[in-house]
């Protein structure tokens, strides 16, 4: 009799579902269900609610509800780029974050869940009008500190984003026709480097009884 399917979580905003990309299954999570599938030889059911333009706040009354609803066995959340930009404090998106990873942690098991970081979105072309590159690249520094910092108090990984999403500045596909959101290219580049740091991890839960 085959196994019951992995069920894989994406919690997010517009870098979880996809926007830029040219089919939702180039977006990272399809493209890391892929991966699991191929490599563990066992289905994997993806629930990704995320919304474009979604904050820390959309998620909690949007999507949370997928923890009872979906019972996921992995868990990825990547959330906070639509805070910064609409000029959340540090302190608000603190008190935001330990509600999500709260809810989290009480019905998942500390390893399963992956917190990601915001990518370095300020080299994107059109990233300006939200503000000074400078300034953008300090605003994801504190809120990325601040997810790594309560992501570990509450015992998940912590995968960083923002050397990968500057690697390929510059190459063609790269940023998405908006000139703001990743392209096909840059999302396969998140899910290849994001599968390297997950393999064993997933690999292990998909084995696990």
């Amino acid at each position: 009799m085959s196994r019951v399917a992995l069920r894989y979580l994406a919690l997010g905003d517009s870098y979880t579902i996809g926007t830029g990309a040219s089919h939702p299954s180039r977006n990272f999570p399809s493209l890391l269900a892929a991966r699991l599938e191929a490599t563990s030889g066992r289905s994997v059911d993806v629930s990704n609610p995320a919304v474009n333009g979604f904050t820390t706040a959309d998620l909690i009354r949007e999507e949370l509800p997928q923890l009872t609803g979906f019972r996921p066995d992995l868990l990825t959340v990547l959330i906070g780029v639509n805070d910064l930009v609409t000029g959340d404090t540090d302190s608000a998106y603190r008190r935001q974050l330990e509600r999500i990873y709260g809810a989290i942690r009480q019905r998942l098991p500390a390893g399963r869940t992956t917190v990601i970081s915001i990518p370095d979105f300020s080299l994107a072309p059109a990233a300006a009008r939200f503000g000074a590159p400078p300034a953008l690249r300090a605003r994801v520094d504190a809120f990325n500190r601040i997810a790594d910092e309560l992501g570990s108090a509450h015992g998940f990984r912590y995968l960083d984003l923002v050397p990968v999403s500057r690697s390929g500045v510059g190459q063609p596909g790269w940023f998405a026709d908006d000139q703001l959101h990743p392209g096909d290219r840059q999302y396969a580049a998140w899910a290849d480097w994001l599968w390297e740091n997950l393999e064993k991890d997933w690999l292990l839960a998909a084995h696990a009884d």
